[in-house]
């Protein structure tokens, strides 16, 4: 076994770049599995930067790696790949291998998300303990900050961040779904250092050095003040002189769950916008709100205030630093997460209910005052915390970013099943004895201090999913789906009585607290009440949600009830909307049945409407019979759902939807929406435009363009009509000066010419979409078209008419004479009596 360590570590990382441009993955694989235990620390140490670029990629997006996100389980790397980053794998075991050393590892600061990186640019600790003691200084200035990770810190930074890097897919290959390798991985990492049952495996090597402790044993000592001088050796010394959180060995037990999580969040959901850091400032505005206002109850009855108001003047004293106005641009970086970055946080969103929620009853029932160490494992104190300490916030703000950037389309269901699946802690307790569907399951009362905590991600994302919804086409099931599916959840029992009481919380005015306990709060033996101490929970209640709302909406927030008139009157308009949408969905279906009717078998006979522009009505594929069956199912429920929701009255909303459903006939709907006439043609107006989205008006589509380049249609002969085109663009070419002036005639003979060479609709058409009138006078020209003998109906009819023919005796060229008088003989009557036949 002394053989390889007789190589240099340089040679050991060229040989490994070497293969990895010459051998397949998996023979890499095995080769870094036997390096793995054959070398020392000090020798791996010098690859482990390059293998993690290789395996994630690097962080600016140039090298690919494996690309875990497109590796699926249907190749054939793809176990191999698994168990080699599993957590019991070979390249866990290299980081638990350097992790036993003080090995540290680089990552420049400008990789960082920007509220992260913009407040260690200004000098200001960064609320998440994962970057505090890690930030090096080099001699090039501030500019060029790095922080030193450990191995398992910056093998799992690389890991989350690989979600997010900008990748250049090969062509034809998107982002994975939810059986790809790395959205796998991440369920096996969360599974394994965040267990709902039993404790943390530990590390195969004793570490005692763990940078990231516990956040439950924080010293009260620790001081969360910013300084606002943007020195170096200022900012130096107030990170790397923090005073040691790390008393409790116990603590140890979870560092590598907390740096797991703590990176997750941070990479993930740490991006928001300038103005929503500037609301938000930094964490020293939290404590300060919260220990301001708590300490409000102690104090003199003073003047009525509004909620929001009056503690602006306690930002600034405790906060005299400003945003510089150069560090601003850190904060404008464009965040837009994919549909796979929504789905991989919906995953941590629901392993961590279930890790939270398998807290034992008899610790979930403990105060925290009571709580001590010596009874309470640093697991468990870990669950109690984890939502509330690490995701609530960084949550909200993530899915309040894609509530107001995502396209109206349903591909926003990624981000609705995750908001969903946050204010749904309920459904994943593990618990299976209630039989019980959703919608008739009540919501346990001990999730009410979830719900008031909680109550902006209720309230709020609810009024922003709103407008949403209004703007959307609910004619299409997947959206209406999405409707029904908000309008389910918030109908559970219990549910919205939970949010009524947490608002009214809110709004409780601070100068009746006062009045409640002016006295403070004295136990019964001291001389106080027995209500005293229901009156101190409910003063303590008011203040915790009070304090979750200013810290997460900032101090100044304009609070819209849930539940209040403003947004009652957008209720109802949403379900004029329903209404609406459901007249539509049914009409569309009629028509559909009626088209489908006219499509028949005897349409091939010459019964049915010839004209082409049929097949471009303008109908989604979403707009199937069956679709517009689920459209009107989904819709009915919801209706249903807002009616229990918001306590409606039956009587009006019948009304309401009757009185809609005569104002919507026929004759309105075939009216065009809402223009104005512009250079170019129609302009729609916003009106229009809201009727075309709920389906009350529409253009009359039709094939505007040339008739012979229009698509080939399933019931045509692709090589005929290409056969056709080109036979009828030579004689056309040929004798289109002739076509010109037998058409131009306005004897008979000219009147017959237009008969055969032009379309005889193109004159009456009306226009109602814009077209340049270049366009249409050159789509009129008179031209021979061949493409109708292209349809396989017209080629069965010609052989029907042979075989017709051959049975009495007539040959092909007999045949084909027939075919052409009579031809000639009816375009000779349309001619002559085609006016007259179309006035009766």
């Amino acid at each position: 076994m002394a053989a390889p360590t007789l190589q240099q570590p340089g040679f050991l990382l060229a040989n490994l770049k070497a293969d990895s441009s010459n051998k397949p993955l998996i023979q890499r694989c095995q080769e870094l599995v036997k390096i793995i235990d054959e070398y020392p620390a000090k020798e791996l140490h010098t690859i482990f930067p390059w293998l993690v670029e290789c395996v994630f990629g690097s962080l600016d997006g140039i090298i690919a790696g494996w690309n875990l996100r497109l590796l699926h389980s249907r190749s054939n790397e793809y176990n191999i790949v698994l168990d080699f980053l599993s957590p019991s794998g070979p390249m866990m075991k290299l980081v638990y291998k350097l992790q036993a050393e003080e090995y540290k590892y680089e990552i420049p600061v400008n990789y960082l998300p920007g509220p992260v990186k913009a407040c260690i640019q200004e000098g200001v600790l960064p609320d998440c303990p994962l970057f505090h003691n890690k930030l090096q200084f080099p001699l090039s200035g501030l500019l060029m900050l790095n922080l030193a990770l450990n191995p398992f810190e910056f093998f799992m930074f690389n890991f989350a961040y690989c979600l997010i890097t900008p990748k250049i897919y090969p062509q034809g290959q998107n982002g994975s779904t939810t059986d790809s390798a790395y959205f796998v991985l991440v369920d096996t990492y969360l599974k394994y250092f965040l267990p709902s049952e039993g404790s943390v495996p530990p590390s195969p090597f004793s570490d005692s050095r763990g940078s990231v402790t516990a956040p439950s044993p924080r010293s009260s000592s620790v001081s969360f003040a910013g300084y606002g001088v943007h020195s170096p050796s200022l900012l130096k010394h107030h990170i790397f002189h923090q005073p040691s959180v790390n008393a409790d060995p116990a603590a140890q037990e979870i560092w590598r769950s907390e740096t797991l999580l703590q990176m997750f969040v941070e990479i993930w959901l740490h991006h928001y916008s300038l103005e929503m850091y500037q609301k938000l400032q930094s964490p020293q505005v939290k404590l300060a709100l919260l220990q301001y206002r708590l300490s409000m109850s102690s104090m003199p009855c003073q003047p009525h205030a509004p909620p929001g108001s009056g503690t602006l003047h306690t930002y600034q004293v405790l906060l005299p630093f400003h945003s510089a106005p150069a560090l601003w641009g850190l904060l404008e970086e464009p965040f837009s997460p994919t549909e796979e970055h929504v789905l991989v946080v919906r995953l941590l969103v629901k392993h961590l209910h279930a890790f939270s929620n398998s807290l034992k009853p008899e610790q979930l029932s403990s105060s925290p005052s009571a709580h001590s160490h010596t009874h309470t494992s640093p697991l468990e104190e870990f669950k109690r915390v984890v939502m509330q300490r690490f995701v609530q916030q960084k949550l909200y703000l993530f899915l309040q970013h894609c509530f107001g950037h995502w396209p109206l389309d349903a591909s926003f269901r990624a981000v609705l099943e995750t908001w969903l699946s946050y204010i749904q802690p309920w459904r994943y307790t593990g618990e299976k004895s209630n039989p019980q569907p959703d919608q008739n399951r009540t919501v346990p009362d001990k999730w009410e201090s979830f719900v008031q905590e909680n109550l902006l991600v209720y309230t709020k994302l609810f009024q922003v999913f709103l407008n949403r919804a209004i703007r959307t086409d609910l004619v299409n099931a997947k959206n209406a789906l999405m409707v029904f599916r908000v309008a389910k959840v918030f109908a559970q029992p219990n549910l919205s009585e939970m949010i009524q009481k947490g608002e009214q919380l809110f709004l409780e005015p601070e100068h009746v607290l006062h009045h409640r306990q002016p006295r403070g709060y004295l136990t019964p033996s001291q001389g106080g009440s027995f209500l005293s101490s229901r009156q101190r929970v409910v003063t303590d209640m008011v203040f915790r949600v009070k304090s979750q709302v200013y810290a997460l909406e900032g101090q100044d927030c304009q609070y819209k009830q849930m539940f209040g008139t403003e947004l009652r009157g957008a209720i109802m308009k949403l379900i004029q909307i329903i209404a609406q949408a459901r007249q539509t969905a049914k009409r569309i279906s009629d028509q559909s049945i009626e088209v489908a009717a006219n499509t028949s078998f005897l349409s091939w006979f010459g019964f049915g409407s010839p004209d082409l522009n049929n097949t471009f009505n303008g109908a989604e594929p979403e707009e199937s019979g069956e679709c517009l069956k689920k459209t009107h199912e989904f819709l009915e429920r919801a209706l249903e759902n807002l009616c229990q929701i918001f306590k409606l009255n039956q009587v009006q909303l019948t009304q309401l939807i009757s009185n809609l459903s005569s104002s919507q006939d026929d004759g309105n709907y075939k009216q065009l929406p809402d223009c104005i006439q512009g250079e170019n043609g129609l302009i729609l107006t916003d009106l229009g435009r809201r009727q075309i989205i709920n389906g009350l008006r529409r253009f009359d589509i039709h094939y505007q363009g040339d008739p012979e380049l229009q698509p080939i249609r399933s019931y045509e002969n692709a090589l005929l009509v290409r056969l056709f085109y080109r036979v009828s663009s030579l004689l056309n070419d040929r004798f289109g000066g002739h076509m010109n002036a037998l058409c131009s005639r306005p004897d008979f003979l000219g009147r017959l010419g237009r008969r055969y060479l032009t379309d005889p609709d193109s004159s009456r058409r009306v226009k109602h979409s814009p077209l340049t009138r270049l366009t249409t006078e050159r789509n009129r020209q008179p031209r021979l078209s061949l493409r109708v003998l292209a349809s396989y109906r017209t080629l069965l009819l010609l052989l029907l008419f042979y075989v017709f023919g051959a049975l009495l005796s007539f040959g092909p060229l007999s045949s084909t004479l027939l075919i052409l008088t009579a031809g000639f003989l009816y375009g000779l009557v349309m001619t002559l009596f085609g006016d007259k036949l179309k006035t009766h």
